[in-house]
Protein backbone atom coordinates (compact mmCIF):
# COMPACT_ATOMS: atom_id res chain seq x y z
CA UNK A 1 0.00 0.00 0.00
CA UNK A 2 3.05 2.43 0.74
CA UNK A 3 4.57 1.85 -2.36
CA UNK A 4 1.21 2.37 -4.33
CA UNK A 5 0.71 5.52 -2.51
CA UNK A 6 4.41 6.74 -3.49
CA UNK A 7 4.11 5.78 -7.17
CA UNK A 8 0.57 7.79 -6.87
CA UNK A 9 2.84 10.90 -5.16
CA UNK A 10 5.38 10.58 -8.38
CA UNK A 11 2.71 10.81 -10.66
CA UNK A 12 0.93 13.53 -8.75
CA UNK A 13 4.62 15.48 -8.28
CA UNK A 14 5.47 15.41 -12.17
CA UNK A 15 1.90 16.29 -13.26
CA UNK A 16 2.30 19.19 -10.46
CA UNK A 17 5.45 20.26 -11.86
CA UNK A 18 3.94 20.70 -15.11
CA UNK A 19 0.35 21.79 -14.20
CA UNK A 20 1.82 24.63 -12.13
CA UNK A 21 3.91 25.66 -15.15
CA UNK A 22 0.87 25.37 -17.75
CA UNK A 23 -1.20 27.44 -15.44
CA UNK A 24 1.18 30.27 -15.41
CA UNK A 25 1.81 30.12 -19.39
CA UNK A 26 -2.44 30.25 -19.77
CA UNK A 27 -2.72 34.29 -20.25
CA UNK A 28 0.11 35.06 -22.31
CA UNK A 29 -1.64 34.13 -25.54
CA UNK A 30 -4.35 36.53 -24.89
CA UNK A 31 -1.60 39.75 -24.29
CA UNK A 32 -2.69 40.77 -27.80
CA UNK A 33 -6.28 40.64 -27.29
CA UNK A 34 -6.07 42.47 -24.14
CA UNK A 35 -4.13 45.10 -26.05
CA UNK A 36 -6.75 45.59 -28.80
CA UNK A 37 -9.97 45.57 -26.46
CA UNK A 38 -8.87 47.01 -23.36
CA UNK A 39 -5.86 49.28 -24.11
CA UNK A 40 -3.34 47.42 -22.47
CA UNK A 41 0.03 49.44 -23.93
CA UNK A 42 3.26 47.86 -24.14
CA UNK A 43 4.48 48.95 -20.95
CA UNK A 44 1.91 47.29 -19.15
CA UNK A 45 2.76 44.17 -20.72
CA UNK A 46 5.99 44.69 -20.35
CA UNK A 47 4.87 44.89 -16.25
CA UNK A 48 3.08 41.53 -16.30
CA UNK A 49 7.00 40.03 -17.19
CA UNK A 50 8.37 41.81 -14.46
CA UNK A 51 6.02 40.99 -11.60
CA UNK A 52 5.70 37.69 -12.71
CA UNK A 53 9.81 37.29 -12.68
CA UNK A 54 9.63 39.38 -9.16
CA UNK A 55 7.35 37.00 -8.19
CA UNK A 56 9.70 33.62 -9.03
CA UNK A 57 12.34 35.48 -7.08
CA UNK A 58 10.74 35.89 -3.71
CA UNK A 59 9.53 32.80 -3.90
CA UNK A 60 12.68 31.35 -4.19
CA UNK A 61 14.53 33.61 -2.00
CA UNK A 62 12.31 33.67 0.77
CA UNK A 63 10.54 30.40 0.25
CA UNK A 64 12.58 28.19 -1.22
CA UNK A 65 13.80 25.94 1.54
CA UNK A 66 9.77 25.95 4.03
CA UNK A 67 8.80 22.53 2.61
CA UNK A 68 11.78 20.82 4.11
CA UNK A 69 9.92 21.69 7.08
CA UNK A 70 6.28 21.97 6.36
CA UNK A 71 5.94 19.34 3.97
CA UNK A 72 6.00 18.68 0.13
CA UNK A 73 2.12 18.38 0.11
CA UNK A 74 0.89 21.68 1.73
CA UNK A 75 3.20 23.73 -0.09
CA UNK A 76 2.28 22.13 -2.91
CA UNK A 77 -1.49 22.80 -1.88
CA UNK A 78 0.21 26.57 -1.40
CA UNK A 79 1.26 26.84 -4.49
CA UNK A 80 -1.88 25.89 -6.42
CA UNK A 81 -4.12 28.22 -4.18
CA UNK A 82 -2.03 30.99 -5.44
CA UNK A 83 -2.40 29.81 -9.40
CA UNK A 84 -6.21 29.06 -8.59
CA UNK A 85 -6.55 32.73 -7.46
CA UNK A 86 -4.75 33.74 -10.57
CA UNK A 87 -6.88 32.34 -12.82
CA UNK A 88 -10.13 33.61 -10.92
CA UNK A 89 -8.83 37.09 -11.26
CA UNK A 90 -8.05 36.33 -14.98
CA UNK A 91 -11.90 35.49 -15.76
CA UNK A 92 -12.50 38.98 -15.54
CA UNK A 93 -9.63 41.42 -17.01
CA UNK A 94 -11.13 44.95 -17.59
CA UNK A 95 -7.64 46.56 -17.54
CA UNK A 96 -3.99 46.11 -16.36
CA UNK A 97 -4.44 45.55 -13.10
CA UNK A 98 -6.10 41.85 -12.66
CA UNK A 99 -3.45 40.84 -15.61
CA UNK A 100 -0.99 41.80 -13.25
CA UNK A 101 -1.75 40.65 -10.21
CA UNK A 102 -2.66 37.86 -11.16
CA UNK A 103 1.03 37.43 -13.35
CA UNK A 104 2.17 38.47 -9.78
CA UNK A 105 0.54 35.23 -8.21
CA UNK A 106 2.02 33.00 -10.74
CA UNK A 107 5.28 33.83 -10.42
CA UNK A 108 4.99 33.09 -7.05
CA UNK A 109 3.35 29.73 -7.57
CA UNK A 110 6.17 29.08 -10.12
CA UNK A 111 8.71 29.68 -7.37
CA UNK A 112 7.05 27.50 -5.14
CA UNK A 113 7.02 24.64 -7.78
CA UNK A 114 10.54 25.23 -8.48
CA UNK A 115 11.48 24.01 -5.45
CA UNK A 116 8.95 22.25 -3.21
CA UNK A 117 7.61 20.17 -5.94
CA UNK A 118 10.54 19.69 -7.78
CA UNK A 119 11.73 18.38 -4.46
CA UNK A 120 8.54 16.16 -4.79
CA UNK A 121 9.70 14.46 -7.76
CA UNK A 122 12.89 13.65 -6.56
CA UNK A 123 11.66 12.56 -3.01
CA UNK A 124 8.73 10.09 -4.45
CA UNK A 125 10.98 8.47 -7.30
CA UNK A 126 11.11 4.76 -7.31
CA UNK A 127 14.87 4.26 -6.96
CA UNK A 128 14.90 2.29 -10.36
CA UNK A 129 13.71 5.67 -12.08
CA UNK A 130 16.13 7.69 -10.29
CA UNK A 131 17.66 9.70 -13.76
CA UNK A 132 13.64 10.32 -14.64
CA UNK A 133 13.28 12.39 -11.80
CA UNK A 134 16.23 14.26 -12.80
CA UNK A 135 14.84 14.77 -16.62
CA UNK A 136 11.75 15.82 -15.05
CA UNK A 137 13.02 18.70 -13.04
CA UNK A 138 14.90 20.25 -16.02
CA UNK A 139 11.74 19.91 -18.40
CA UNK A 140 8.86 20.50 -16.64
CA UNK A 141 9.16 24.50 -16.57
CA UNK A 142 10.02 24.30 -20.17
CA UNK A 143 7.12 21.41 -21.51
CA UNK A 144 4.57 22.79 -19.11
CA UNK A 145 5.14 26.51 -19.78
CA UNK A 146 4.74 25.27 -23.90
CA UNK A 147 1.59 23.13 -23.26
CA UNK A 148 -0.20 25.33 -21.30
CA UNK A 149 0.34 28.93 -24.14
CA UNK A 150 -0.45 26.19 -27.26
CA UNK A 151 -3.90 24.97 -25.35
CA UNK A 152 -5.15 28.14 -24.34
CA UNK A 153 -4.07 29.85 -28.00
CA UNK A 154 -6.17 27.22 -29.12
CA UNK A 155 -9.07 27.24 -26.80
CA UNK A 156 -9.22 30.85 -27.64
CA UNK A 157 -9.23 30.34 -30.88
CA UNK A 158 -11.26 27.56 -31.56
CA UNK A 159 -13.85 27.38 -28.34
CA UNK A 160 -16.30 29.26 -27.05
CA UNK A 161 -16.08 32.12 -24.24
CA UNK A 162 -12.84 32.95 -25.17
CA UNK A 163 -11.79 34.94 -22.48
CA UNK A 164 -13.15 32.39 -19.64
CA UNK A 165 -13.06 28.65 -20.61
CA UNK A 166 -9.13 28.55 -20.56
CA UNK A 167 -8.74 29.77 -16.99
CA UNK A 168 -12.08 27.53 -16.14
CA UNK A 169 -9.84 24.49 -17.78
CA UNK A 170 -7.00 25.60 -15.34
CA UNK A 171 -9.01 25.09 -12.19
CA UNK A 172 -10.41 22.11 -13.36
CA UNK A 173 -6.58 20.45 -13.92
CA UNK A 174 -5.65 22.31 -10.44
CA UNK A 175 -8.40 20.26 -8.61
CA UNK A 176 -7.57 16.95 -10.41
CA UNK A 177 -4.14 17.08 -9.20
CA UNK A 178 -4.29 18.52 -6.41
CA UNK A 179 -6.81 15.03 -5.96
CA UNK A 180 -4.00 12.76 -6.82
CA UNK A 181 -1.36 15.11 -4.49
CA UNK A 182 -3.97 14.11 -1.46
CA UNK A 183 -3.58 10.28 -2.31
CA UNK A 184 0.10 10.57 -2.61
CA UNK A 185 2.69 9.89 0.24
CA UNK A 186 4.32 12.65 2.21
CA UNK A 187 7.89 12.70 1.73
CA UNK A 188 8.93 14.96 4.12
CA UNK A 189 8.58 14.72 7.93
CA UNK A 190 7.27 17.95 9.37
CA UNK A 191 10.55 19.95 11.45
CA UNK A 192 11.03 23.02 13.58
CA UNK A 193 13.56 25.75 11.72
CA UNK A 194 10.55 27.13 9.51
CA UNK A 195 11.21 30.94 10.57
CA UNK A 196 15.07 30.63 9.78
CA UNK A 197 14.19 29.01 6.82
CA UNK A 198 12.95 32.84 4.95
CA UNK A 199 16.41 34.08 5.56
CA UNK A 200 17.87 33.88 1.72
CA UNK A 201 20.86 31.81 1.35
CA UNK A 202 23.58 32.15 -1.03
CA UNK A 203 26.89 30.22 -1.72
CA UNK A 204 29.90 30.77 -3.84
CA UNK A 205 32.76 29.17 -2.93
CA UNK A 206 36.31 31.27 -3.38
CA UNK A 207 37.75 28.59 -6.19
CA UNK A 208 34.58 29.42 -8.63
CA UNK A 209 34.50 33.19 -8.13
CA UNK A 210 36.03 33.91 -11.20
CA UNK A 211 33.78 31.89 -13.25
CA UNK A 212 30.41 33.43 -12.18
CA UNK A 213 30.55 36.79 -14.28
CA UNK A 214 31.16 35.13 -17.40
CA UNK A 215 27.76 32.77 -16.40
CA UNK A 216 26.10 35.73 -15.44
CA UNK A 217 26.57 37.73 -18.98
CA UNK A 218 24.95 34.09 -20.25
CA UNK A 219 22.12 33.90 -17.82
CA UNK A 220 21.57 37.91 -18.38
CA UNK A 221 21.60 37.77 -22.51
CA UNK A 222 19.41 34.20 -22.65
CA UNK A 223 16.68 35.07 -19.92
CA UNK A 224 16.54 38.35 -21.23
CA UNK A 225 15.24 36.99 -24.86
CA UNK A 226 13.15 34.81 -22.47
CA UNK A 227 11.17 37.62 -21.13
CA UNK A 228 10.67 39.82 -24.33
CA UNK A 229 9.11 36.48 -25.81
CA UNK A 230 6.45 36.03 -22.42
CA UNK A 231 5.82 39.95 -22.72
CA UNK A 232 5.81 41.10 -26.38
CA UNK A 233 5.54 37.25 -28.46
CA UNK A 234 1.57 37.93 -29.36
CA UNK A 235 2.02 41.04 -30.25
CA UNK A 236 5.30 40.36 -32.68
CA UNK A 237 2.58 37.88 -34.12
CA UNK A 238 -0.22 40.66 -34.83
CA UNK A 239 2.04 43.44 -35.27
CA UNK A 240 5.66 42.21 -36.87
CA UNK A 241 4.01 38.71 -38.63
CA UNK A 242 0.44 40.14 -39.73
CA UNK A 243 -1.06 36.92 -37.55
CA UNK A 244 -3.80 38.14 -34.87
CA UNK A 245 -4.44 34.15 -34.29
CA UNK A 246 -4.02 32.93 -30.49
CA UNK A 247 -2.23 29.87 -31.69
CA UNK A 248 -0.20 31.29 -33.76
CA UNK A 249 0.81 33.76 -30.48
CA UNK A 250 1.24 30.56 -28.47
CA UNK A 251 3.42 28.88 -31.29
CA UNK A 252 5.30 31.96 -31.39
CA UNK A 253 5.78 32.36 -27.82
CA UNK A 254 6.67 28.32 -27.28
CA UNK A 255 9.09 28.35 -30.70
CA UNK A 256 11.60 29.85 -28.20
CA UNK A 257 11.08 28.44 -24.93
CA UNK A 258 10.60 24.29 -26.00
CA UNK A 259 13.77 24.03 -27.98
CA UNK A 260 16.02 25.17 -24.91
CA UNK A 261 14.81 22.19 -23.27
CA UNK A 262 17.07 19.62 -25.59
CA UNK A 263 20.04 22.55 -25.16
CA UNK A 264 21.28 20.46 -22.02
CA UNK A 265 21.93 16.81 -23.67
CA UNK A 266 23.45 18.66 -27.49
CA UNK A 267 25.96 19.65 -24.96
CA UNK A 268 26.64 16.48 -23.14
CA UNK A 269 30.15 16.00 -24.95
CA UNK A 270 31.59 19.59 -24.53
CA UNK A 271 33.16 20.93 -21.64
CA UNK A 272 31.82 23.86 -19.96
CA UNK A 273 33.72 26.71 -21.73
CA UNK A 274 33.07 25.10 -25.16
CA UNK A 275 29.25 24.69 -24.13
CA UNK A 276 29.10 28.22 -23.28
CA UNK A 277 31.21 29.52 -26.35
CA UNK A 278 29.22 27.33 -28.69
CA UNK A 279 25.61 28.22 -27.47
CA UNK A 280 26.32 32.02 -27.11
CA UNK A 281 27.29 32.00 -30.64
CA UNK A 282 24.58 29.84 -32.09
CA UNK A 283 22.58 32.23 -29.57
CA UNK A 284 23.93 35.39 -31.55
CA UNK A 285 23.57 34.00 -34.97
CA UNK A 286 19.84 33.34 -34.32
CA UNK A 287 18.85 36.72 -32.94
CA UNK A 288 20.34 38.40 -35.73
CA UNK A 289 17.80 35.69 -38.29
CA UNK A 290 15.03 36.41 -35.40
CA UNK A 291 15.51 40.47 -36.22
CA UNK A 292 15.57 39.77 -39.71
CA UNK A 293 12.68 37.72 -40.05
CA UNK A 294 10.53 40.32 -37.93
CA UNK A 295 11.85 42.83 -40.58
CA UNK A 296 10.42 41.11 -43.48
CA UNK A 297 7.65 39.42 -41.59
CA UNK A 298 8.68 36.01 -42.38
CA UNK A 299 6.63 34.18 -39.62
CA UNK A 300 8.35 30.51 -40.71
CA UNK A 301 11.58 31.93 -40.81
CA UNK A 302 11.41 33.68 -37.07
CA UNK A 303 9.68 30.15 -36.18
CA UNK A 304 13.17 28.21 -37.05
CA UNK A 305 15.36 30.77 -35.74
CA UNK A 306 13.60 31.08 -32.59
CA UNK A 307 13.75 27.43 -32.41
CA UNK A 308 17.63 27.87 -33.06
CA UNK A 309 18.07 30.49 -30.69
CA UNK A 310 16.19 28.01 -28.44
CA UNK A 311 18.59 25.18 -28.39
CA UNK A 312 21.51 27.29 -28.12
CA UNK A 313 20.34 29.12 -25.12
CA UNK A 314 19.98 25.75 -24.08
CA UNK A 315 23.72 24.49 -24.62
CA UNK A 316 24.98 27.76 -23.50
CA UNK A 317 23.22 27.65 -20.03
CA UNK A 318 23.93 24.07 -19.48
CA UNK A 319 27.65 24.83 -19.68
CA UNK A 320 26.96 27.57 -16.99
CA UNK A 321 25.40 25.36 -15.04
CA UNK A 322 28.03 23.02 -15.40
CA UNK A 323 30.84 25.40 -14.90
CA UNK A 324 29.85 26.69 -11.43
CA UNK A 325 28.87 23.32 -10.01
CA UNK A 326 32.22 21.68 -10.84
CA UNK A 327 33.31 20.54 -7.84
CA UNK A 328 31.01 22.01 -5.11
CA UNK A 329 29.99 19.86 -2.25
CA UNK A 330 26.62 18.88 -1.52
CA UNK A 331 26.30 21.18 1.07
CA UNK A 332 27.16 24.11 -1.07
CA UNK A 333 25.05 23.54 -3.98
CA UNK A 334 21.85 24.60 -2.74
CA UNK A 335 23.46 27.74 -1.93
CA UNK A 336 25.17 28.22 -6.14
CA UNK A 337 21.61 27.10 -7.60
CA UNK A 338 20.20 29.61 -5.58
CA UNK A 339 22.36 32.19 -6.82
CA UNK A 340 22.11 30.81 -10.26
CA UNK A 341 18.25 31.16 -10.54
CA UNK A 342 18.24 34.58 -8.97
CA UNK A 343 20.58 36.07 -11.25
CA UNK A 344 18.61 34.60 -14.48
CA UNK A 345 15.68 35.81 -13.10
CA UNK A 346 16.72 39.30 -11.86
CA UNK A 347 18.11 39.93 -15.38
CA UNK A 348 14.83 39.16 -16.87
CA UNK A 349 12.92 41.20 -14.44
CA UNK A 350 15.24 43.97 -15.18
CA UNK A 351 15.62 43.73 -19.11
CA UNK A 352 11.86 43.68 -19.12
CA UNK A 353 11.12 46.82 -16.79
CA UNK A 354 13.30 48.75 -19.19
CA UNK A 355 12.22 47.26 -22.52
CA UNK A 356 8.91 49.00 -20.80
CA UNK A 357 10.51 52.26 -20.68
CA UNK A 358 11.96 52.20 -23.71
CA UNK A 359 8.67 50.74 -25.44
CA UNK A 360 7.37 54.45 -25.00
CA UNK A 361 9.67 55.59 -27.44
CA UNK A 362 10.87 52.66 -29.63
CA UNK A 363 8.83 50.21 -31.76
CA UNK A 364 9.00 46.26 -31.26
CA UNK A 365 11.32 46.10 -33.70
CA UNK A 366 13.45 48.53 -32.63
CA UNK A 367 13.21 46.69 -28.96
CA UNK A 368 14.75 43.63 -30.74
CA UNK A 369 17.58 45.51 -31.86
CA UNK A 370 18.33 46.28 -28.32
CA UNK A 371 18.31 42.54 -27.40
CA UNK A 372 20.35 41.49 -30.30
CA UNK A 373 22.75 44.16 -28.95
CA UNK A 374 22.85 42.86 -25.56
CA UNK A 375 23.46 39.44 -27.36
CA UNK A 376 26.55 40.46 -29.01
CA UNK A 377 28.02 42.18 -26.01
CA UNK A 378 27.76 38.79 -23.82
CA UNK A 379 29.32 36.88 -27.32
CA UNK A 380 32.06 39.01 -27.24
CA UNK A 381 32.69 38.86 -23.67
CA UNK A 382 31.85 35.06 -23.13
CA UNK A 383 34.55 34.41 -26.60
CA UNK A 384 37.49 36.34 -24.90
CA UNK A 385 36.87 35.78 -21.10
CA UNK A 386 35.48 32.04 -20.75
CA UNK A 387 37.27 29.21 -19.52
CA UNK A 388 37.44 25.95 -17.92
CA UNK A 389 37.18 24.63 -13.91
CA UNK A 390 40.48 24.90 -12.51
CA UNK A 391 42.09 26.44 -15.53
CA UNK A 392 44.39 29.05 -14.17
Amino acid sequence: METLRKNIGFIAATLSMLMAFAASATPIPLYDLYRRTEGLTYNDLSLTAVVYFIGAISALLFFGRISDHLGRKPVTFLAFGLAAVASLILLHVDSAWPLIIARLLLGLSCGLASSAIAAYVVDSAPPSLSWLSAVIVGNSPMVGLTLGALASGTLVEYAPYPRMLCYLFVLIEIAVVCALVLLGRETMERKPGLVASFRPTFSMPQADRRLYPISACLFLATWALGGFFQAYGPSIAADQLGSSSTLTAAIVFSSFLLPSAIGGPLSARLSPARAQRFGIVGFTLAVVGVIMAVKMSMIVTFLIMSAIAGAAQGVALTGSIRSLLDGISSRDRAGVLSLIYATSYTGAAVTSFLAGQLSKFLNLYQLLLCYGGLAAAACVITLVFAREPGES
